[in-house]
């Protein structure tokens, strides 16, 4: 790098993130350290809250040495021109290297790992994200060094924003002439969570300090190696099981999702319902294994049909079964959301976000809506059904569906008490309708993947995915099992009745499975999701009830016409 010319730095920050302080910070310490310095931003609202830039040209050599030489500075941010790009969050900072901001051969790449999802990510059906590992292999293609780090993490710990620590990240690279001193006088004149900020710089700076050096000593290593010598290899260092995972012998890549799953529902409910879960996935492995058995030939290999790593070693059924089973046993319902509202994590949550001191006072009102659905749910289904019933008969004579909008003040004691007591009543699950009838399908759900399991593992595994139906909650989570249900019991089966039943198509069937799940999280309207039914020679779901209102109303000017004069000229 030339000291006769500007260092270079775009910083990319989303809205109420600090970008703009942290312009200030990198300006003042420049000025501080008698360097000449320009910034300028660029406000934006491309993305989720608003995307800004704000570009900063830092002069390297101190005008002290350039006698009545002033430097010339760019007013904007010129592609390939670039030395270091910092970003708060990756797909910002890949939409900075589409622009053309980020060069391999010269500009250096600092960003945090975090994600904030675009509105087009949050509009699908199914997962709409975007891959992390791209966006991470985007960042290395296109960086001469790249550093990506969860700087959201950090700024979480050290209770800050994430300026704070981005300002520290970016004095550790190196490349700025800006002294750690200096930038931390900066931040004491900044008057404003001096203690938290200078807690989440040095954390940064030590965070990407470290790693640096660790680069260096790497290369150094590296380069010491003569050839045709081999570098002795570190021993791998293996992760604990948990507890849970060695009593019960689970598969390796079940491990993780079994453990979370359990405390999921250990917190959800109790002890006992998140043993049922456990016992389930019993069940669910065993027709694995018994499948993958079943699917080897005579000299103990996998047929040819058999798709790679479907075997009882991967547990691919029983991973993909873990995932989708706990969350479905965790189904919403009032007391769980009750219970999520008054939680102390969700209230320190909301004051970081709004950046609440500790003599701020924070008021925060949330607004329900429980309908005849919800209500209903925890009641025994004699009164759910004549709840029901009741409700029908509104809609029948043009009535809205019945609801009870509440304004709850988390923040006052009756509010909390309110919910508090409503987060309590878990053991209204066990006795209500709902639980019941969720209880239902999630066993309609299992035997389809054990008997699919056990005819081939791929079926099973299909089967297991299309837990990704459920989801949400009122009318999309009834569409989401309605589907489910119809899929496995059109899909699952084999093709006949009786002697001319074909058990022998199983990966035909599991194509087929998979090709409607595909369509169904495509298209929310279903039209995808028919045709694929069509296509397989599946019947088509049956349709829905669906209420017809006529309203009369007679407009407010019956033959009356009105009209404006214009004024001239126009």
């Amino acid at each position: 790098m030339s000291a006769d010319r500007p260092i270079t730095l775009l910083v990319c920050a989303l809205g109420g993130e600090g970008g703009g302080v942290l312009a200030e910070w990198l300006v003042e310490t420049a000025t501080a350290c008698g360097h000449a310095v320009q910034s300028t931003s660029i406000p934006g609202v491309a993305q989720r809250t608003g995307a800004t830039t704000y570009y900063v040209e830092i002069f390297p050599r101190p005008d002290r040495e350039l006698g009545e030489l002033r430097p010339v500075f760019s007013l904007n941010p010129v592609p390939g021109d670039i030395d270091l790009l910092a970003s708060s969050e990756l797909l910002e900072t890949v939409r900075q290297i589409g622009l053309g901001m980020a060069t391999r051969e010269r500009t250096r790449i600092l960003t945090s790992d975090s994600r904030a999802l675009t509105v087009a990510e949050k509009m699908q059906p199914a997962d709409g994200r975007v891959n992390e590992d791209t966006l991470r292999g985007i960042v290395q293609a296109h960086a001469l060094e790249a550093i990506v780090l969860d700087l959201a993490g950090l700024a979480k710990q050290s209770g800050t924003a994430i300026s704070a620590v981005l300002f520290g990240a970016i004095a550790a690279t190196g490349l700025l002439p800006l002294a750690r001193e200096a930038c931390e006088a900066t931040i004491r004149r900044s008057a404003l969570g001096v203690d938290a900020s200078l807690q989440g710089f040095r954390a940064a700076w030590k965070l990407v300090a470290d790693l640096r050096a660790a680069r260096a000593s790497i290369e150094r290593a590296v380069n010491e190696i003569r050839p045709g010598e081999e570098a002795a290899s570190a021993p791998e260092a293996g992760t604990r099981p948990s507890p849970l995972a060695n009593a019960v012998r689970w598969p390796v890549p079940m491990r993780a999702l079994v453990a979370l799953g359990h405390a999921r529902l250990v917190d959800y409910q109790d002890e006992d319902y998140a043993r049922l879960y456990l016992q389930r996935l019993e069940r669910v492995l065993a027709a694995e294994r018994a499948g993958v058995e079943a699917t080897k030939d005579g000299s103990g290999a996998h047929s040819d049909a058999e798709p790679a790593g479907s075997g009882a070693a991967e547990a691919r059924v029983g991973s993909e079964t873990a995932r989708w089973l706990a969350l479905w046993m965790a189904f919403d319902d009032i007391v769980r959301v009750a219970a999520l509202k008054v939680r102390a994590s969700r209230m320190q949550r909301v004051r970081r976000e709004l950046q609440a001191g500790d003599d701020d006072v924070v008021r925060v009102w949330d607004h329900f809506k429980p309908g005849v659905a919800e209500i209903s749910g925890l009641l025994p289904r004699p009164w759910a059904d004549a709840l029901a019933r009741w409700d029908r008969a509104r809609i029948a004579r043009g009535r809205e569906p019945w609801a009870w909008p509440l304004k709850i003040g988390t923040h006052t004691l009756v509010g909390t008490f309110a919910l508090r007591v409503l987060a309590g009543c878990r053991w209204l699950r066990r006795r209500g309708s709902r639980w019941a009838a969720e209880q239902a399908l999630i066993e309609r759900w299992l035997v389809a993947i054990e008997r699919g399991a056990r005819e081939h593992p791929a079926l099973g595994f299909e089967i297991a995915a299309c837990g990704r139906l459920i989801k949400g909650y009122g009318a999309t989570n009834e569409r989401g099992k309605a589907t489910l249900l119809h899929v496995i019991d059109q899909l699952a089966r084999p093709a006949g009745r009786g002697a001319h039943a074909r058990a022998d198509d199983a990966p035909t069937r599991a194509r087929a499975i998979l090709a409607a799940r595909e369509a169904a999280l495509a298209d929310a309207s279903g039209s995808a999701l028919d045709r694929t039914l069509a296509q397989h020679g599946a019947a088509p779901r049956p349709p829905l009830e669906q209420p017809v209102r006529i309203v009369r109303r007679r407009p407010a000017h019956v033959g009356k016409i009105t009209s404006t004069p214009r004024a001239p000229n126009h």
